[in-house]
């Protein structure tokens, strides 16, 4: 393309007053945000004696889960798409065929190393059938490396304990249409 061509248009950077030069509006902003968090009220917390109560967990991204379906199955069709997504690289899977006529694969091993794991939520949103989710659980400890590697069983067991309080998002979503909607 030819800077002369008659279809470019050009834009010229907006001319600046001395207000929009100076840097007194961006002073002024933190300056309140500081004197509002001054003025809250502040919540102190004696962890772990006391639970901090989150006020809406389903928003909260801690642990993760593999969710299981209706017979009690691993949810996953070892798709690799949130191997794929996982900008972290701290999930492995290996895939083996399926006994279930219902799909082609299912995880053989599935392991998430919850050290490297950045908790962004790219692997739950990646997932095509809700299999992997991350649970409002966030005193996650562990005194070894060996103990913070969830393997298949540990996933599946932070699913039984928390699929009560915590229901699967299809779960949640239903009646209010689909991911993202409501």
């Amino acid at each position: 393309m030819k800077p002369d061509e008659e279809n470019i248009t050009w834009v010229r950077e907006p001319r600046l007053g001395l207000l929009g030069r100076s840097y007194l509006m961006l002073f002024l902003q933190g300056l309140t945000t500081t004197l509002r968090h001054f003025f809250s009220r502040k919540i102190t917390v004696q962890s772990p004696e006391e639970r901090h109560e989150m006020p809406d967990p389903s928003i909260y991204r801690g642990v993760h889960r593999l969710n299981r379906d209706e017979q009690g199955r691993v949810k996953c069709v070892a798709c690799f798409l949130c191997a794929t997504a996982c900008p972290a690289h701290c999930i492995d899977i290996v895939a083996a065929e399926s006994p279930w006529p219902d799909r082609e694969k299912y995880p053989q091993s599935f392991t998430i190393d919850e050290l490297r794991c950045i908790f962004c939520g790219m692997c739950e949103e990646a997932c095509p059938v809700d299999a992997i989710e991350l649970t409002g659980l966030y005193d996650l400890t562990g005194k070894s490396r060996e103990e913070m590697i969830f393997d298949k069983q540990k996933l599946l067991s932070v699913y039984d304990q928390t699929k009560d309080a915590e229901p699967m998002r299809t779960m949640r979503v239903k009646g209010r249409g689909t991911r993202g909607e409501g």
